[in-house]
């Protein structure tokens, strides 16, 4: 008899597949990352697998083949040999087919990629039950977008994968909706992201209060990916009209991201053609300190997609207390617009241009929207309590299909 009790029972040992992890990548890989960190805090035992695909012939600097810590999370990177958008690693299959098993759970982020296609069909092969988190990609919007490869590869292998999932990760019910009507998809669950805690907890500096409470440097922000389904030229063209109108001159828009090169490039030459270039400042991409900064001091955060399946820049903006001013393809926008947390509008020109010189002009209304914002992010997308629905999900299918050797 053990005087000390009953070993505890091993932890869920879940495996979360990914194409890539390198932050230009954007929410996926950061999200990632922060649920891991959040699980591990609840006793689970993750482990990314992943390439090492950093746009390009860019190549993250990690260790291949071997397991490390990246960001704090036990993770193990494979040589990503050809393809930027399929990412394909035939190293990775290798390893999935001999260590998939040693796994209680798969969570597998993406659909149309090797690495996501190839840890679903190893997974049905060795009975361990998976989870598919599509990040958006099944969308109506996103199937249109390259149609006869995603038909191709749904022929081929992505339909299979998620009529054998053992559930399918929605991040909002919007999502689930547009996926469920179109595809006839069952096993949905609505499990959102979460947030950095630290966006909640740590104030803005002493600089930038001051500079909020005395209306210097305002501006409104756009923090994302550039990638053409940001809707960003249609915003910058509106932006440009609306700051000309009278007591709005002061505004400048801060674009805070990186996308492909070429059409970053068609974005500042908008702005050029618009001699917007006093009223426009392109940060590049921001990490750390410096992303904090700059959406602890925006009056008003825009995302103007014209598809998003949840929009964590959205969410850690209203952390910080700024509204939101976001189009209604936008999947968090019936949670927005229930608390009052921000503007959503249809993505059209004149409903735009409203809401924004409607949202530039209100300064106590966005000090409003901005709280209400802020509240809801602490009530509802905090990654401790979101860290415990995916625990809970994992224990259920692990008791269901985990055989009892696994122990």
């Amino acid at each position: 008899m053990n005087p000390r009790g009953p070993a505890p029972p091993p932890p869920l040992r879940v495996l979360h597949v990914i194409p890539a992890v390198a932050p230009r990548y954007g929410g996926p890989s950061r999200a990632v990352l922060e649920m891991c960190l959040a699980l591990q805090a609840r006793g689970v035992a993750p482990l990314i697998a992943t390439t090492d695909a950093d746009g390009g012939d860019h190549r993250l600097p990690v260790q291949i083949e071997r397991p490390v810590s990246y960001g704090g999370v036990p993770a193990i990177f494979f040589t990503r040999q050809w393809s930027e958008s399929f990412k394909y690693s035939r190293p990775l299959a290798q390893w999935l087919d001999m260590h998939v098993a040693d796994f209680h759970v798969a969570h597998i982020h993406a659909v149309f990629s090797h690495s996501c296609l190839a840890a679903a069909a190893r997974c049905r092969r060795r009975g361990v039950p998976y989870v598919v988190r599509p990040l958006g990609t099944l969308d109506p919007w996103s199937l249109g977008q390259n149609p006869l490869r995603k038909r191709l590869l749904w022929l081929l292998a992505a339909k299979r994968m998620l009529r054998g999932a053992a559930a399918i990760h929605y991040t909002t019910g919007g999502e689930q909706r547009a996926v469920e009507g179109s595809l006839g998809l069952r096993c949905g669950v609505v499990i959102p992201l979460g947030i950095e805690e630290r966006l909640l907890t740590e104030p803005p500096t002493s600089e930038i209060l001051r500079r909020r409470q005395a209306g210097e440097d305002q501006y409104v922000l756009v923090l994302s990916r550039l990638h053409p389904k940001k809707g960003l030229e249609l915003f910058l063209d509106v932006f440009l009209d609306v700051v000309q109108r009278d007591g709005l001159g002061r505004w400048r828009l801060v674009v805070a991201g990186d996308g492909d090169p070429a059409y970053v490039d068609t974005l500042r030459r908008l702005v050029r053609e618009r001699d917007g270039a006093d009223r426009v400042v392109w940060t590049g991409w921001l990490e750390g300190e410096a992303k904090t900064a700059v959406l602890q001091g925006a009056q008003l955060f825009v995302l103007p997609s014209r598809q998003e399946n949840f929009g964590l820049a959205v969410m850690e903006a209203l952390a910080c207390g700024v509204p939101v001013l976001i189009s209604d393809h936008v999947n968090v926008a019936d949670e927005i617009e229930a608390v009052g947390a921000g503007w959503v509008v249809p993505l059209e020109r004149a409903d735009l241009a409203k809401a924004l010189e409607e949202a530039l002009r209100g300064g106590d209304e966005r000090a409003n929207r901005g709280l209400a914002g802020r509240a809801l992010v602490s009530r509802r997308f905090r990654w401790a309590g979101i860290a415990g629905e995916l625990h809970a999900l994992y224990a259920s299918l692990a008791h269901v299909a985990a055989p009892a050797s696994r122990e």
